[in-house]
């Protein structure tokens, strides 16, 4: 969509909108649930959601349903990784998880840049894209990690290293998926 969104939008389109951005919340709590316990922040399939997301929604709907993820986790709904267990709503949203759940909604919009602008009609595309945009996670969430438990711990080891590997195997699956929805859609 180009232009005023409010002039060029139909009830029908916004409630289309609306409900594709609640179906992607509830995609984005599924993988929530889909996790490896590490501490003090869990390895889950979130990330690959993201990005599947982001590449087959474009940036605004893809960061639409990240937000209405973090809203009904912010009024307590046990959308998170290891919810109820281990707190809900802003307490868990504060807590060393939270910077990456603030990097949710830039890497979900990310690649749905890069979908727009032609990046996922190619695996050699897609996968340096998915990399990029998963990476953007990493940001706010080591900054936040520090911040909560202390920059004077390993952050790197806690936060980053336990994840590279997954990471990549993510972002390789997520790019494959969007090159194979690509190319379905333009057969």
């Amino acid at each position: 969509m180009s232009g005023n969104f409010a002039a060029t939008t139909t009830p029908r389109s916004l409630a289309r909108s609306l409900a594709i951005a609640l179906a992607g919340s509830l995609l984005l709590t599924a993988s929530a649930k889909v996790s490896v316990p590490f501490y003090p922040v869990p390895m889950t399939m979130q990330t690959m959601a993201l990005l599947v997301l982001g590449f087959t929604l474009g940036p605004r709907l893809a960061a639409a349903a990240v937000a209405a993820y973090l809203l009904q986790g912010a009024a307590g709904l046990p959308v998170f990784a290891d919810t109820p267990a281990k707190g809900i709503g802003l307490a868990y949203m504060m807590g060393p998880t939270g910077g990456f759940l603030l990097g949710f909604l830039a890497s979900a919009w990310l690649a749905g840049v890069f979908a727009e602008r032609g990046w996922t009609r190619s695996l050699w595309q897609a996968i340096p894209a998915s990399l990029v945009a998963q990476a953007v996670v990493f940001v706010p969430g080591l900054l936040w990690l520090g911040a909560v438990i202390g920059f004077d711990k390993p952050i790197l080891a806690l936060g980053l290293y336990p994840f590279v590997i997954g990471g990549i195997v993510k972002s390789v699956l997520a790019a494959a998926i969007a090159v194979a929805l690509v190319r379905a859609r333009t057969r």
